[in-house]
């Protein structure tokens, strides 16, 4: 798939004053936009770097719908709904009317009349938050939690306020090196979509040309490519590994993890060609012995777990503005105050 496929028209996302009312994916949002998620989920901590709680989604249902499994992300929102005094639950879709027989449209305005305020989206069909936003539910705050192959915001922006916490470095000053399954990643085109958002220049795709997406030559000459490893984390000042898919080994993709260690793991010879305060970041959940060294995954330069506890803020932040987004929309309230 091509990376800058299925872009979200802005104004789906926006209500009429610009703000935010969905998350579904980072292309098509601005700058300023980005800046504001990131400015509310650093104020969500507190003066020793505490997360806090507040109320200000108290009294509204927040509803996890997790089409596809996966217990770290469903996690983290519920923790930051939570902290936002939100009413949390978790539809267990295999054991839902859809697997009855039930239409996904049913199910949703079922949902949605047991007064959700929030959906909480997770799907492997590219653009089913996106569907649910624009045909079925434009009246519930839709927060997309990874789609297919497309996209995965909040885990974008959760890597972006880990950069801007860790780096105190301006976005345009940085090289930044995503490397791995770039062609089956939603976590790269959303890393890559915010990057160039928030003006970065130096944007180094590292993988060999089996793991690139159709149609890469097209991309904007901030993103280039690197098949070398050591190339292309020369002087970087931030790397992003990506979990390799097991089910991508033994295939044309993929000879074998050995294999890939060996060319793109990431490892204490390699990291000492990057710049010295070089931070280590990965999404999770990690092969240790096939994208990154245990050594490197655990030491001074990693910000892993640094990113799971950015990533219940950035949450907190994108619920909060998002639910007062849909709210403002609807004419019941005035403003954005978070």
């Amino acid at each position: 798939m091509h990376l800058a496929a299925l872009h979200t028209p802005s104004q789906i996302q926006l209500n009429k004053a610009g703000n935010l009312k969905h998350f579904l994916t980072i292309e098509g949002l601005s700058k300023e936009t980005l800046t504001k998620i990131l400015d509310t989920a650093l104020s969500f901590f507190n003066d020793q770097n505490q997360l806090i709680t507040n109320n200000l989604l108290e009294g509204k249902t927040v509803m996890n719908l997790f089409f596809e499994n996966s217990t770290r992300t469903r996690t983290t929102f519920e923790a930051a709904a939570k902290r936002l005094s939100a009413n949390v639950l978790n539809i267990d879709i295999a054991r839902s009317s859809t697997s009855k027989g039930e239409t996904l449209r049913d199910t949703l305005w079922n949902l949605e009349a047991m007064a959700a305020d929030i959906f909480v989206v997770r799907h492997s069909s590219s653009g089913a938050a996106h569907f649910i936003a624009k045909d079925v539910c434009p009246n519930v705050a839709i927060i997309n939690a990874g789609d297919g192959r497309h996209a995965h915001p909040t885990q974008a922006m959760l890597d972006m306020l880990t950069i801007r916490r860790e780096t105190n470095k301006k976005f345009e000053d940085m090289s930044i090196a995503i490397i791995g399954d770039i062609k089956h990643s939603r976590v790269a085109r959303s890393d890559v979509a915010a990057l160039q958002t928030l003006g970065c220049k130096d944007i180094r795709v590292i993988a060999p040309n089996t793991l690139l997406p159709y149609g890469f030559d097209d991309y904007s000459e901030d993103v280039r490519l690197f098949n070398k490893m050591e190339d292309g984390i020369k002087d970087c000042d931030v790397i992003i590994t990506l979990r390799i898919q097991n089910e991508r080994i033994d295939s044309p993709a993929l000879s074998s993890q050995a294999e890939f260690y060996k060319m793109y793991g990431l490892n204490k010879e390699r990291l000492a060609m990057a710049k010295p305060d070089c931070i280590v970041m990965h999404p999770g959940p990690m092969n240790r012995g096939v994208e990154i060294d245990s050594s490197i995954a655990d030491g001074p330069q990693s910000v892993i777990l640094k990113q799971v506890t950015n990533g219940i803020a950035v949450r907190m932040a994108v619920l909060a503005l998002a639910m007062q987004g849909q709210l403002q929309e609807q004419g019941l309230i005035e403003a954005i105050a978070v």
